[in-house]
């Protein structure tokens, strides 16, 4: 039986060629949206899921609170793991104190490399489970020791035994590989670590941490830890609470800092904090294009459900004999639902192959590496799940609506579907159309926001600006004579120095005083060292006083200000006036316009620049804009090697990296974008479908109005007017859906764009016009058609 119910669906495929490929097509594009999102969901979904204890790995953060604004952070004091251990070790298996994953040079013979790592306490390896391909888990106990990924090992040492080998870390630290660990997957917190030495390494290189009179006060290191198996998440993060409370000085407890758990699980999806409270993150992005894959399929199922109940005249009479030989109904709908899961076998199949085709593409707009998983059973049950489901969901109509015809009036000649019958099929038309309009509506809206935050003013000069990290002893101590061969060589007009760059804040201290501090107010602000030229260098604009300049010697105990600071500050007349940092007193040198360190979504946070002649973190240099920048870089090259021989020359360019910072609203609306493309290609595909039906089940009549002198524009507005009807009705809808949705995503900013007229005016002539040319394409076919032709057999 089942047999052939599949031999006639064939048949009924092949003898209605044009409404096949309709439906196959729409169905392909629906299924790949779909095999797209999916992998992409998996990716987001399964993020750290394959480490071990996956289930019980926590970070420790803390919340404190600034003048009356809680804030979430990671960043922990260095005792954090030593103080949760020594009190609450029954609740916890591990745990870990840890730098950050940062970009650092490892050499080997003179030759040195980038390589993404971080230092750790010896049981992190035990509590990420690490799969190692050489030595052991035990690694990371001697100070001086080191352990690669596998990719790493090779880059270095190609087929021979890493085991043994000595590298130079930043070319100061000797260390010694202990062992070499599998790759960790890129969809995780740690996909990019490529090696992996000791905290107490990192305490060796940098003698001032433990020499810091108050330990508890700066927060630079993250903790980790893992739950003892008894242990309940919220009972010990209740407990942990007042761990940093209870070890502040008296003037740091009114920031009251709560310290908590912050499980694994929610790293990734969970990672924006607003006020002390966890307000979500890319969570949103995974329910947002989860619905567009289940819209985009949803609006090929309805292609089906159209065309089929359309041309229920054609099949009225197969049913009637059917029925009249001795069918049942049931037998009917199976029937139909196998022609409905055909094709969806036949679309998921094409959907496969487009999806191989696209993913290149799709990885690079999503910043992933995804590929279709073909070894693994669970996709190829995930496809027969997707082809029955689809096959039920766009069958289910046209099955329970052509099996409900009545022989006898079919079989007299005198069944017609009447007018209510193409009531649903309107209702689809119009939902296809609401689904498609809102797409468009928000990705013109994301793309708005993007706009309108590019446009801000950043108050100083990205263009040309550089910036190279002092990775090693060499640069740190040759900073005069790089900047003044660097100057010699015409590649750069400035060169300066800096604790970090102009677009990021990287610091924030609290402790400040100033003469007209209210009572009760903190002085915190994100504090910036820098040498003399750094005005000159990023070009920012001074509003009161003037730069920094060699030629005051008191500039040493100098500040600039931003607006931002001095606002909050509320001090008049700031020029020379007193602020205090522990006591310190700095004077006011200049105030200089908010430039733009942080979140281009965000205001501008208050800023401190001091002079510091004996650091840096950096060097800032500006190209010089009368060269080729390919020859300037070549030249400073040239320059860093003479003084840090065998190094590698990596630098950044400031411009680039502020551009980094709309990455993630830029993959949302060009993701949106092409899935608002696909859906209203999709909706035009069934608009045709049911313009051709429509023109060939009016030939006649056309032909009729013809003769009687009927013009082919009333022709066409008669064939036309009730499918721009039903788009009106779908813009009707649309507009304030995707009004309401966009402005609930827009007041997650700060600094936002507004939803202006033309947006929705230019969005509703688009769609009105693509859905016009669509059914004119048949309209207009059929009113020119010749009607001796149309009415021969009359």
């Amino acid at each position: 039986m089942i047999r052939n119910y599949l031999k006639i669906a064939w048949r009924n495929l092949l003898k209605n060629k044009t409404f096949s490929l309709i439906n196959i097509a729409g169905l392909s594009i629906g299924m790949a949206v779909a095999l797209l999102i999916g992998l992409w969901l998996r990716d987001e979904l399964t993020y750290n899921k394959n480490f071990a204890h996956y289930d019980r790995i926590v970070q420790v953060m803390q919340h404190q609170t600034f003048n009356g604004v809680t804030n979430t952070q990671t960043a922990n004091p260095w005792l954090m793991a030593e103080a949760i251990r020594e009190k609450y070790s029954s609740d916890f298996k591990y745990v870990v104190q840890s730098g950050w994953n940062d970009g650092y040079v490892l050499s080997h013979d003179g030759k040195g490399q980038t390589r993404v790592g971080n230092f750790f306490e010896p049981a992190f390896t035990e509590m990420l489970s690490l799969e190692m391909i050489a030595g052991t888990r035990d690694g990371l106990k001697e100070v001086n020791s080191i352990l690669l990924s596998e990719s790493s090992a090779r880059a270095f040492f190609g087929d021979r035994e890493a085991l043994g080998q000595v590298l130079k870390l930043n070319n100061k630290l000797p260390v010694t590989v202990t062992g070499v660990y599998k790759d960790l997957p890129e969809n995780s917190e740690f996909g990019n670590l490529q090696f992996m030495c000791p905290w107490d390494l990192f305490l060796v290189d940098n003698p001032w941490i433990q020499a810091m009179d108050n330990p508890w006060r700066s927060n630079f290191t993250q903790t980790y830890a893992q739950l003892a198996d008894h242990a309940d998440l919220a009972t010990v993060s209740a407990k942990i609470r007042n761990v940093k409370l209870d070890k502040v000085r008296a003037e740091e407890k009114a920031f009251n800092a709560q310290v908590f758990l912050w499980p694994m699980r929610n790293w990734h999806l969970y990672a924006e904090w607003k006020d002390g409270k966890n307000i979500g993150g890319k969570i949103s992005s995974v329910w947002l294009f989860g619905i567009i894959g289940v819209f985009v399929l949803l609006l090929a199922c309805i292609n089906f459900m159209n065309l089929s109940t359309a041309r229920s005249e054609k099949r009225a009479r197969e049913v009637g004999i059917r029925k009249a030989v001795g069918s049942h109904r049931a037998q009917l709908i199976l029937q139909f639902f196998s022609e409905s899961t055909m094709l969806a076998f036949f679309g998921f199949a094409l959907s496969v192959a487009l999806v191989q085709a696209a993913l290149p593409a799709f990885n690079t707009i999503a910043g992933k590496h995804m590929s279709m998983p073909f070894g693994e059973p669970a996709f190829w049950l995930a496809g027969m799940a997707i082809i029955v489901l689809t096959g039920l969901l766009a069958g289910s109509y046209p099955a329970l609506y052509l099996s409900s015809f009545q022989p006898v009036k079919v079989l007299k000649g005198t069944f017609k579907a009447g007018r209510n019958a193409a009531i649903p099929r309107k209702a689809l038309v119009v939902l296809q159309f609401t689904v498609s309009v809102v797409l468009i509506i928000g990705t013109i809206i994301v793309f708005k926001q993007i706009r309108h935050a590019q446009d801000r003013p950043v108050a100083y000069n990205r263009e040309g600006l550089i910036y190279v990290f002092m990775s090693t002893n060499e640069l740190r101590s040759h900073y005069e004579a790089i900047r003044n061969d660097a100057l010699a060589s015409g590649a750069v007009t400035e060169v300066a120095k800096a604790s970090g760059p102009p677009n990021d804040v990287q610091m924030i201290n609290n402790g400040y005083t100033w003469e007209e501090m209210a009572p009760g107010a903190q002085g915190n602000f994100a504090a910036v060292d820098v040498s003399h030229d750094y005005g000159k260098a990023v070009q920012w604009e001074v509003v009161q006083g003037r730069d920094f300049s060699q030629q005051f010697a008191s500039d040493s105990n100098g500040v600039i200000l931003n607006e931002s600071a001095i606002a909050f500050m509320q001090i008049k007349d700031p020029i020379g006036k007193v602020i205090r940092k522990d006591g310190q007193p700095f004077i006011i040198v200049g105030v200089v316009k908010d430039i733009l360190m942080g979140s281009p979504y965000t205001p501008v946070f208050r800023t401190i620049w001091h002079i510091d002649g004996s650091g840096g973190n950096l060097f800032l240099m500006r190209l010089n804009p009368a060269k080729p920048t390919v020859e300037s870089l070549k030249k400073l090259e040239a320059v860093f090697a003479k003084h840090n021989p065998g190094m590698p020359f990596m630098y950044d360019f400031v411009d680039a990296k502020y551009k980094m910072k709309f990455l993630s609203e830029q993959r949302i609306g060009q993701l949106s974008a092409y899935f608002a493309v696909l859906a209203i290609f999709i909706s035009c595909l069934g608009l045709f479908g049911m313009a051709s039906f429509m023109a060939e089940q009016r030939t006649k009549e056309i032909g009729v109005r013809k003769v009687m002198g009927a013009s082919v524009f009333s022709l066409w507005r008669l064939m036309s007017v009730d499918f721009a009807i039903l788009v009106l009705i779908a813009l009707a809808i649309a507009v304030p859906a995707g009004w309401w949705g966009m402005q609930r995503w827009l007041s997650s900013y700060e600094y936002r764009t507004d939803i202006s007229w033309w947006t929705i005016a230019l969005t509703c002539i688009g769609a009105m016009s693509i859905a016009l040319l669509t059914i004119s394409t048949q309209s207009i076919r059929a009113a020119m058609t010749d009607p001796v032709k149309s009415l021969r057999s009359e």
